[in-house]
């Protein structure tokens, strides 16, 4: 493709990374423009890569094309879009869980019962609304039970984010149905990210909360791990922690692989978690040091958070597109709002969890990684991980579970 009239001639995987930089400066543009105080933040990256993928998808295909084995041009551009999308998962999650690792163990002996609790609820929730979903679609003439199932799987996967949900349910469906449950993941998939982003901004709005009381509530007594990995001279590979960190994130992607049953497995997403929770936990290994700079993680962690948005919302905004139906659409709003207020009230009024830590774990539960993204911005500590990280590993389960249950008793 050729800019400015031709001066500068942009093409393949040049022109991509083009394209995902200008998202992201219109993207962050739009993230800052505010409505009474709330904004999209980095979300914005999202809506801006979706509306990109509405109406430059084909023309982005056409620039990464190579000639396949049998002579005929095929575009690698789903590829390309998925590596972004990975890297940006891998660089945000492992960023979460260094950052939270230090104080993690001690927050989950504190809250272990609550964060279970509150996990599987706000799965169950969601649950429980796809299969009234499911009964208003057939009242409303719906007839064949399986695809619809099968669409409505998609549809919760995509209110909660959730990728294993989704590779789950493409596993468990009929193979005749595997592109209903794409469909509705892609449709959902939009309200899935803003709803949620919004809500964690809202919520503190809307109760007049004091943000450094609040702040000061997430305080919690760990374990000393923080003085344990401070004690001497540590040995550092490398000024930044890059080395430490890429360990980390190879270790958590081996991990991920790992499968448990059939289909079940932490997925990349779950295992470079888990892995930086230990590693931020114990930070080092005798003398050398486990740890990456503070600084590191948070650039980490805004970029993958950046290019995680842009590498799922350019395919998405094509898909959203070719299949949107306003009842689809509806049915993710129901799968995303109804268990987060459940989540909500349950965790303040049943759990009596604080503000942030109630709102972390609504990001955890949900799975929702751009909302955790959100939500330090508005607390203004990183200490909310440690909730998110607590919460997501039972919601990754719960969800995985949930939509194999929907799709055996309900097709």
């Amino acid at each position: 493709m050729s800019l400015f009239g031709g001066l500068i001639a942009v093409k393949g995987v040049t022109f991509l990374l083009f394209c995902v930089l200008a998202i992201a400066v219109v993207g962050y543009a739009l993230g800052r423009v505010s409505v009474k105080g709330v904004n999209l933040g980095t979300a914005g990256v999202f809506i801006i890569a979706l509306l990109f993928g509405c109406f430059f998808f084909e023309p982005l295909k056409a620039q990464l094309m190579v000639t396949g084995e049998s002579g005929e041009a095929v575009s690698y551009v789903d590829n390309a879009l998925k590596v972004i999308e990975s890297l940006g998962l891998i660089l945000f999650v492992t960023s979460v869980g260094f950052i939270a690792g230090p104080k993690f163990f001690g927050n989950m002996k504190k809250n272990f019962k609550s964060y279970i609790l509150l996990g599987v609820l706000i799965i169950v929730a969601g649950g429980v609304s796809a299969i009234g979903c499911i009964y208003l679609g057939r009242a409303l003439g719906e007839t064949n039970y399986a695809e619809f199932t099968a669409m409505i799987v998609g549809l919760l996967s995509g209110s909660l984010t959730s990728t294993p949900a989704f590779s789950a349910a493409k596993d468990t469906v009929a193979p005749e149905y595997v592109n209903a449950v794409a469909v509705g993941h892609g449709i959902a998939y939009l309200f899935g990210v803003v709803g949620v982003v919004l809500f964690v901004q809202l919520i503190p709005k809307l109760t007049k909360a004091n943000m450094e009381e609040e702040r000061a509530k997430l305080t919690q007594i760990d374990d000393g791990a923080t003085e344990k990995k401070t004690v001497g001279k540590l040995i550092e590979l490398d000024g930044f922690g890059f080395a430490a960190f890429s360990l980390a994130a190879i270790v958590g992607i081996f991990v991920g692989m790992i499968k448990f049953g059939p289909t079940f497995s932490l997925t990349t997403t779950g295992g470079c978690l888990l892995v930086a929770l230990v590693f931020g936990h114990f930070g080092r290994i005798g003398k050398v040091s486990l740890m990456p700079q503070e600084g590191t993680l948070k650039v980490f962690r805004e970029l993958g958070l950046m290019l995680f948005l842009v590498g799922a919302g350019i395919p998405g905004g094509a898909e959203f597109v070719e299949y949107f139906d306003i009842m689809y659409f509806v049915y993710g709003v129901i799968m995303t709002i109804v268990p987060m207020i459940i989540g909500f009230l349950f965790a303040k009024y049943v759990l009596k969890l604080s503000l942030l830590n109630n709102l972390g774990s609504i990001t955890g539960g949900m799975t929702s990684t751009p909302a955790l993204g959100t939500l330090i911005g508005t607390a203004g500590t990183e200490d909310v991980a440690a909730a998110y990280a607590s919460t997501y590993p039972i919601a990754l389960i719960a969800v995985v579970l949930v939509s194999q249950f929907l799709i055996i008793f309900f097709s």
